[in-house]
């Protein structure tokens, strides 16, 4: 199986940590969050794996190497400009007729297996693993008709299913992407869903934080020991 790992952001929300490291580079607990993801995918099969890159991509080639040390095959993929985060794929040559496309800041204890067992038993082109997350509004929140208050909630919390950046495709996207062209992932996901095609959310209830939030590194950071016990290959 093979997997490509988005690796070119700039990591802005990481300012000013990723001055100078590619957000996949970031540190946790000594080790680079990119590796971590590499030993988990490399658990559940995916052993050819492609990294689309971009910002300060000479570091992270010069950690990652052919990926021998990591038991698995790595290449690269290097955008000239920014492409978003679908239109990378675009560049990349021979995907497996079902492939993983994942963020390279994720840390999750997530199955890689099991998504693919989903995505295979919906018989979607696209599935996305999706995780609840509370927001807390830090105002006070008004509901009017016209000028009449019709109810004021004071700081109130609201439950989401957000995407976890985690994403099992068939070669079939390829078709909506345009070559060389600047894609996000949403507005992909959006133009499969207009042109009637099956895009099915993947539930996931476990351990998901986005390092690329200054709020999830932080948190990890506290929560190291207690995450070493919990997600595989993090010790």
């Amino acid at each position: 199986m093979r997997a490509v790992i988005l690796a070119g952001g700039k990591g802005t929300r990481l300012l000013p940590y990723t001055t100078i490291l590619p957000k996949p580079l970031m540190p946790v607990d000594q080790q680079p969050i990119v590796e971590i993801v590499i030993r988990q995918l490399q658990y559940h099969g995916f052993t050819r794996i492609t990294l689309a890159l971009g910002h300060l991509a000479h570091l992270i080639k010069a950690v990652l190497g052919d990926g021998r040390h990591l038991q698995v095959d790595i290449d690269y993929s290097l955008e000239a400009t920014p492409m978003g985060t679908s239109g990378p794929l675009s560049l990349i040559k021979d995907l497996d007729p079902t492939f993983l496309v994942m963020n390279g800041d994720v840390l999750s204890d997530i199955d890689f297996t099991d998504v693919l067992r989903f995505h295979r038993s919906q018989q979607a082109i696209a599935t996305v693993a999706v995780h609840r997350r509370k927001v807390h509004i830090d105002y006070g929140v008004l509901h009017r008709e016209g000028y009449r208050l019709l109810q004021y909630k004071e700081k109130p919390s609201i439950d989401y299913e957000v995407s976890t950046g985690i994403y099992m495709f068939e070669q079939k996207v390829l078709d909506y992407i345009a070559p060389y062209a600047y894609l996000d992932f949403p507005e992909l996901v959006q133009v499969l869903i207009n042109h009637g095609e099956r895009v099915v959310c993947y539930p996931f209830d476990g351990i998901w934080f986005d390092l690329g939030r200054i709020e999830d590194f932080h948190h990890v950071q506290d929560q190291i020991d207690h995450l070493k016990n919990s997600i595989p290959f993090f010790a």
